[in-house]
């Protein structure tokens, strides 16, 4: 989930920078540019503990939420529910920054709604999505090797992109048509392959549903992606960083609760007193694999949020990006997956596509710096301006 995340500080980022603007402007001084905090070794420390949280919960949980399925583990709605339900585990952080007063006041002329209502209009909406992409991801892991739903889940990107398009505007560039073009084609080339890629026990009809399910997950996780900035923007009308955790943390208890309720209502829980008992590797090995699989989606988050607060979003974008080969690698080794010249043109193409999706967040970026500095500029010759033409307010 560390996409949405992203998609939230960025937001939160612009927004920042506009308040920063208009409250020098209000107040009738010269803004001043702010600096840079100096990168001392704490800095690199914290930078490189950050980077290491993300490539390693990513990598984790998405290896472990295999194994589980692997050493026979079989219900759909329990490793649902270990991909979303370790979000209490980001709560004392969330704490620890409201108590150190990390997080910037709220905005007193904001007119978000009340709690109920954003529950309401935004987190339930929100929590289904979470719920639904979640549950579609763990019958691919179910039904294909890990490295395959791995490559196929960077097409969440291009769904973002084009959803992105309809509800929030979002203007089809040429990097953002060649990263489309490029996912697509990855994702194309691994159906071309599927020959050769089944897993022992899975028919092709099981196969295909895999396949299908995990294109159905990227999808409804790109609309999570756009539906999060919609609501930010529409409904909540506030960008601060306490927003972004009440979203991550109110659309995670939605979305664990709605897996709790179809993991009861399927009837899978009835069978996992038996799953745990004939669990391979042991039950306690069971348990352990559940919970550090939602552990390490946890220690994921708080790695991407940590090195958008310490460098920016989009070097965490490109952490992320640096991660995306490491599990195919890891799978070859852990599950023996087969790496042959289809799979590895598909991670090229993906990673390709990637990096051009990149590019296009960091032309963005640089845009927003430029008219945020020019705004500043603008602003601060508006003052002097003013105080040229009434010293003695000035003086007074």
């Amino acid at each position: 989930m560390a996409e949405a995340q992203l998609q939230l500080v960025e937001i939160t980022e612009v927004g920042t920078h506009e308040k920063e603007n208009s409250i020098g402007q209000a107040s009738g001084g010269v803004s001043q540019i702010r600096k840079s905090p100096t990168r001392d070794y704490k800095w690199w420390i914290r930078t490189i503990l950050y980077t290491i949280f993300l490539i390693t919960g990513q990598s984790l949980a998405t290896i472990l939420g295999r194994l589980y399925f692997e050493k026979g583990g079989g219900s759909k709605w329990l490793a649902t529910l270990a991909q979303i339900g370790g979000f209490p585990v980001v709560i004392p952080l969330y704490c620890f920054i409201l108590c150190r007063k990390l997080v910037p006041d709220d905005d007193t002329g904001s007119d978000s709604p009340p709690l109920w209502m954003a529950f309401v209009k935004v987190y339930v909406p929100l929590g289904l999505l979470v719920a639904g992409s979640s549950f579609l991801f763990s019958v691919g892991l179910q039904y294909l090797p890990v490295s395959t739903v791995t490559l196929i889940s960077a097409s969440q990107l291009a769904f973002n992109a084009f959803f992105s398009y309809f509800l929030n505007s979002q203007k089809f560039t040429a990097a953002i048509i060649n990263s489309l073009v490029l996912l697509t084609i990855s994702s194309v080339l691994l159906v071309v392959n599927n020959h050769t890629e089944k897993p022992p026990g899975v028919s092709k009809a099981k196969y295909a549903a895999g396949f299908v399910c995990t294109v159905g997950g990227a999808a409804l996780y790109g609309l999570l992606l756009a539906s999060q900035q919609l609501a930010i923007r529409k409904v909540l009308k506030k960008q601060t960083l306490k927003v972004v955790f009440d979203v991550i943390i109110y659309q995670s208890l939605v979305a664990s609760i709605a897996t709790v309720v179809g993991l009861f209502a399927s009837g899978e829980s009835k069978g996992l007193g038996k799953e745990m008992n004939e669990y391979s590797l042991g039950k306690v090995s069971y348990v352990m694999t559940l919970l550090w699989t939602a552990v390490g989606w946890q220690v994921f988050a708080i790695g991407t949020v940590g090195l958008i607060f310490e460098v920016s979003s989009l070097y965490s974008i490109s952490i992320g990006t640096v991660g995306l080969p490491i599990v195919p690698v890891l799978a070859v080794f852990v599950f023996h997956d087969k790496m042959d010249g289809i799979k590895g043109m598909s991670m090229v193409l993906a990673i390709w596509g990637f990096v051009s999706y990149i590019y296009q967040h960091y032309q963005d970026h640089k845009k927003s710096k430029m008219e945020n500095r020019i705004a500043s500029e603008m602003g601060d010759e508006d003052c002097l301006h003013a105080a040229e033409i009434h010293p003695a307010d000035n003086r007074a």
